[in-house]
């Protein structure tokens, strides 16, 4: 056996993993009290690894699809050289909008994303998808209007804040904070902190606060308006922090002190007397933050919602303190900037829409495959991604892949959209290469964590890095050799060579501008070689240095030495020796309005016209259609499901039907059986589900699992296929984020109704 420091990969936090290993398997799996973040932490899901890394659907080999639907083993040469001339042939006939990449970074397998969208460049396109996108755009939208920047991301100093309001999330299950379930117990045992949640279930988390608001589904923007309201008004806000950090109040201040606040509290069907005291404890308290999720963001108003959770901290001066919400730096760029003003701003060929933090949409993406326009996508690159189960109205996007020209899937498991593709090119899962996650959210320190390699490849798998510079080589866009960059990487010493080395790739890049798409796989090419199985991970290296240059006292705060050329070099090497994880950077709260706020003026943009102009024209709620007469919720967070690596059921030792949870009441005016199976009925599609009878749930609430459906080995779904449920025009009409927390549903028996076991 052999012990190795890693992290899990299931989630945004990433915690830090102590495994035991023997040959290709885990056989034990603990917290790692050496990760400087989680420090030992662990749930019940990461103790389950072993599923992801060691199940029947792992793909060892390239693979083809016959006619008849079936696939044939490949050698990597057929496979790369076959895909790389049809890849040239449509660029040729069509040009680069009939291409379109989707994920490209899995979730912590983030290393991989810079060499896949080499190919964007490579074929002149800009359609690139991903789950972020249907997840989070308005959020990134917003806060480009806010802080001056899309990949301005705000966090919550959750550990520290004396007053947290939690809307549409439940940390005890979907985490996103540190260590979540300590420190919601933290929390709940210190009689000077609390805890608010606003949820339409008594969720574990909602179980451990002061105050649960059971807000009725789809009214988030009226409680945050009514109590944003209230503060206004009342004179709560902290008008000493708006003058001296915001710009455009007086507009905000207008709009809000109109708000009938009683009239809003109203359509959320809350206690009037509980949001008013919610609304000025908050505005009074020492510190306060706000954490929202997905229950809000992809909810009616979602980007109204995310503009008016961040009013709340910011009107109350809330932000840029401990306890607060605050922005962050971030050494991997896992979202870009869409400049909003930009003439020549790409649109998508059908639909008109923009990309947001350089994302677009997938809502949309079917609509963009499936239609009789020359400039439609014909070419669909997946990596690290299942949007066949995994974006709204499945239905629609099979029908869609099946209208490719060309469908090519990067991936360690055999998918249902690998079931699809013409070509699947078999990648080493995230425990048998270097990888990282994006998501480091944390300051005032920031960390990062590069996880080392526990396991060999299986088969014939490949790292992302090695798929893509071979398939940009077969293209014929990037030489397969640098004699000059080559020679320059082996001198010593290191850091000597490190300088010289960049200087020649500059002069090289600016020699052929053509090359500038490919310096990933030019750097993996040269300088990486000499980090033997750590190649992948040497586009870190001008990363660093970039964060180094931008973040200097910072990264120096955390022991880092060197001088302005060797900083970010040194802090290179430290990241890669260690395999416990380490800090970076060691920010101090002012720095927040100093180094990370990216307006012009170093304040932030209060007013933002297009959403103060919704939220004066805000409507009452519209009434449950007689014919879909439930809300249902599309994508629970529960104790045993998780994103779409984990493809064997085996590994849940609780709900393994992903039973739809519905109040006894509903139930019962609906004649359902507990345990037994019943059809649910949207405007889009049928999915027959398990009743589960639970009183936390509201009434005319129900809610369904995301991370089931799967076809394991072939067989049938395990467990609900949410998107046979959700539509693609069900969907914020600014952003197209799909409504999946809100879906008008109808709920009946079973005509011959089975107890399930």
């Amino acid at each position: 056996m052999a012990t190795h420091h890693t992290a899990c990969i299931l989630c945004s936090r990433n915690c830090g993993l102590l495994v035991e290993t023997d040959e290709h398997q885990f056989q034990k799996i603990s917290g790692d009290k050496s990760c400087p973040t989680s420090q030992g932490y662990i749930c019940q899901k990461a103790a389950r690894l072993t599923h992801y890394q060691t199940h029947d659907d792992r793909l060892q080999n390239p693979l083809k699809r016959r006619q008849d639907g079936t696939f044939e083993r490949i050698s990597w040469e057929q496979a790369l050289s076959e895909i790389a001339q049809h890849l040239n042939q449509i660029k040729s006939r069509h040009g680069g909008e009939a291409f379109a990449f989707y994920g490209g970074g899995g979730q912590g397998n983030h290393l991989g994303g810079a060499y896949g969208r080499q190919l964007l460049k490579a074929m002149d396109s800009y359609y690139l998808y991903n789950a972020l996108g249907q997840e989070k755009t308005g959020d990134f939208w917003v806060n480009g209007r806010l802080f001056g920047k899309q990949n301005c991301h705000t966090t919550e100093d959750v550990e520290h804040t004396d007053f947290v309001l939690f809307i549409g999330t439940n940390p005890y299950q979907s985490h996103g904070i540190p260590n979540a379930r300590d420190t919601l117990k933290h929390i709940r045992n210190d009689p000077q902190r609390t805890m608010v949640v606003v949820d339409p279930r008594l969720t574990d988390t909602a179980k451990m606060a002061d105050i649960h608001l059971a807000i009725r589904p789809g009214t988030d923007a009226y409680l945050m308006a009514a109590m944003l309201g209230i503060i206004v008004q009342e004179g709560l806000h902290d008008r000493a922090f708006l003058d001296r950090h915001c710009t455009g109040f007086q507009a905000v201040e207008e709009t809000l002190g109109k708000i009938p606040v009683d009239d809003f509290i109203s359509h959320t069907e809350l206690d009037a007397d509980q949001v008013y005291k919610v609304a000025r404890a908050f505005a009074l308290a020492r510190s306060a933050c706000v954490r929202v999720d997905l229950g809000i963001q992809q909810t009616l108003h979602s980007t109204l919602n995310s503009y008016l959770e961040k009013l709340l901290f910011l009107i109350s001066g809330n932000f840029g303190i401990a306890g607060g919400n605050n922005l962050h730096s971030v050494l991997v760029p896992f979202i870009g900037h869409t400049e909003e003003k930009n003439p020549n701003l790409i649109r998508s060929a059908r639909y008109g829409m923009v990309p947001i933090a350089g994302i677009f949409p997938p809502n949309i993406l079917p609509g963009e495959i499936d239609n009789d326009r020359d400039d439609r996508i014909r070419v669909l690159f997946v990596d690290s991604g299942n949007p066949a189960l995994t974006i709204a109205d499945s239905q629609a996007m099979d029908k869609a892949m099946r209208k490719l020209e060309l469908l090519v899937v990067v991936d360690v498991a055999m998918t249902e959209t690998a079931r699809h593709a013409h070509y699947i090119l078999p990648a080493a899962s995230q425990f048998e290469k270097f990888e990282a996650t994006g998501f480091n959210l944390e300051f005032p320190t920031n960390y990062f964590h590069l996880r080392h390699p526990i396991f060999s490849p299986l088969g014939e798998t490949l790292t992302e890095a090695e798929i893509y510079t071979r398939l940009l080589e077969a293209m014929g866009v990037m030489p397969r050799r640098f004699p000059g960059l080559t020679w320059v990487a082996g001198a010593e010493p290191k850091l000597t060579r490190h300088v010289l080395y960049f200087a020649m790739l500059a002069l090289k890049l600016g020699r052929h501008r053509d090359l500038a798409h490919c310096a990933p796989s030019i750097l993996y090419r040269t300088l990486g070689k000499h980090y033997g199985r750590a190649a992948s991970a040497i586009t870190l290296l001008p990363l660093a240095m970039t964060y180094a240059a931008k973040n200097r006292i910072a990264v120096r705060r955390t022991g880092a030495k060197g001088n302005r050329f060797t900083l970010g070099m040194s802090l290179f090497e430290r990241i890669l020796n260690s395999p416990q994880g380490t800090a970076i950077s060691e920010h101090r709260h002012e720095d927040v309005l100093k180094l990370i706020l990216a307006t012009e003026d170093r304040k932030v943009h209060l007013a933002v016209p297009e959403l103060l102009k919704a939220l004066s024209a805000l409507e009452p709620p519209a009434e449950p259609d007689p014919e879909f007469p439930l809300v249902l919720m599309a994508g629970e967070r529960r104790a045993y499901n998780a994103n779409q690596i984990y493809r064997d059921p085996g590994w849940r030792k609780q709900d393994a039907d992903g039973a739809l949870r519905i109040h006894p009441e509903d139930a019962s005016e609906y004649r359902l059986v507990d345990g037994a199976r019943a059809l649910c009925t949207t405007h889009n599609g049928q999915l027959e589900v398990v009743v589960k009878f639970d009183a936390t749930t509201r009434k005319g609430f129900a809610t369904l699992p995301h991370g089931y459906g799967m076809r394991y080995r072939g067989a049938a779904p395990n467990g609900p296929h949410l998107n046979l449920l959700t539509s693609s025009e069900h969907c914020d009409p600014m952003t197209y984020t799909p409504y999946h927390k809100y879906v008008p549903m109808s709920i009946r028996p079973c005509a011959v109704s089975v107890r399930a076991g």
